[in-house]
């Protein structure tokens, strides 16, 4: 048994099929069925059954595939390590991050790429849900998120603490010098609410936060975009309430900024990255910005 088998193996317990294996791989289909069978016979088990078209993995081939995935992650993170050994900081560093959190990164990574130029970021935006998966398949190194989130998986970094804030249109506003509105005030206008794709987060914190004032507020709109939100809140569809960075350099106009009166609930928000993995140079680098004043 070697690498090349099981990559073999693996690809094809992925795509369901050796012709699409082959594909993939970029190989003919007859050493894919030889590498198979080569190893069913190592094994002396039967790892894959062909159903119809498809080849659908035994109980043997499933235990097998999953031991896969955990091996190739380790090839893949000791390759990292290794390679970061020799060189320098460099290559690529790819970041996920939360609208709602995006004000705090352009000064780091302008303050990043001056020190460390042949590092090439790509970034990605998503919800905290949606971020944590693609940490979980390892499609990013690091993630900007809100909390809360299930950390079971995830080493974290936190990050300064905001408060929610009322967005309203300006139009709305009752006199041109109003500077603060409460929670029954929010309660009776028509609101327009971050709720992540799936889990608890910042949605059901500020319903929390109604009920402590026995308020029962008037949702009519939950959306995982925070744009869309002010762009409908600019359109006088509704107010809403989000973390008080969001709003920084946002070009919409006719929107105004309310501190909540009688309550103040803080937003927390951290760089967070799987426990298990190996953290590339670059990306250590990077969460230590958030550690000291840069």
């Amino acid at each position: 048994m070697d690498l090349r088998q099981l990559r073999y193996f693996q690809t094809i317990a992925r795509e369901g099929q050796i012709t699409r294996a082959a594909k993939k791989l970029h190989v003919a289909q007859p050493p894919l069925s030889q590498s198979l069978k080569a190893l069913e016979t190592e094994l002396g088990v039967k790892l894959m059954e062909r159903n119809g078209r498809k080849m659908e993995l035994t109980e043997a081939g499933n235990i097998l595939y999953q031991k896969t995935i955990h091996l190739f992650e380790y090839v893949e993170d000791t390759c990292i390590e290794v390679k970061d050994t020799a060189a320098g900081i460099k290559g690529i560093l790819s970041i996920g991050c939360v609208k709602t959190c995006f004000p705090q990164i352009p000064k780091k990574l302008k303050y990043f790429h001056r020190k460390y130029p042949n590092v090439h970021f790509q970034l990605k935006e998503g919800d905290s849900y949606l971020l944590a998966e693609e940490l979980i398949q390892r499609s990013i190194d690091l993630a900007i998120v809100r909390l809360p989130l299930d950390m079971s998986l995830f080493a974290k970094q936190s990050l300064p603490s905001e408060n929610y804030i009322a967005v309203i249109p300006e139009s709305w506003s009752t006199t041109s010098t109003a500077k603060t509105i409460t929670m029954k005030k929010l309660s009776e206008l028509p609101l327009l609410l971050l709720h992540r794709i799936h889990g608890q987060g910042q949605y059901e914190l500020i319903l929390e936060q109604f009920e402590n004032h026995r308020l029962s507020p008037k949702i009519i709109c939950e959306c995982p975009d925070v744009d869309m939100i002010l762009q409908l809140v600019s359109e006088q569809v509704g107010a809403t309430i989000i973390p008080e960075l969001t709003l920084q350099n946002h070009p919409l106009r006719g929107l105004k900024q309310l501190p909540i009166k009688d309550h103040s609930f803080p937003s927390y928000s951290a760089i967070i990255w799987l426990k298990n993995r190996y953290l590339p140079k670059s990306a250590k680098r990077f969460i230590e910005l958030f550690t000291g004043d840069k």
